[in-house]
């Protein structure tokens, strides 16, 4: 049972490996700032996840879980928390939108009065 539980943890470390390389392609081929922190951000937390997934299921034990279990929410916070920030920085200052961006929610609008 061990044995075939430690396959699937490889499984599912390699899985986390793949959407790591997926999003390190996105950095290179998306067109802008923003979409290229988006590819980052998902797939950090996502390939993290997975990773972290993975090594529980290749060493369980109640230690194991409680330590992967912490990596992960603290993985999953900073995240999402940092990927906001640098997007934010991006935006406040000025970074260029893509062409085909057809709005911008958080710009002033300016109609006149």
């Amino acid at each position: 049972m061990n044995e075939g539980l430690e396959y699937v943890g490889d499984a599912v470390m390699f899985l986390g490996a793949l959407v790591f390389l997926v999003g390190a392609v996105g950095v290179i081929r998306l067109p802008d700032v923003y979409s290229r922190l988006s590819a980052v951000t998902i797939a950090g937390a996502l390939g993290t996840g997975l990773v972290i997934i993975g090594l529980f299921l290749d060493q369980p034990s109640m230690v194991n879980a409680l330590k992967l279990g912490l990596a992960l929410v603290i993985q999953l916070v900073t995240t999402a928390v940092g990927g906001s920030a640098m997007i934010r920085a991006a935006y406040l200052t000025s970074a260029p939108l893509n062409q085909h961006t057809r709005f911008d929610d958080l710009a002033v609008e300016d109609d006149g009065k």
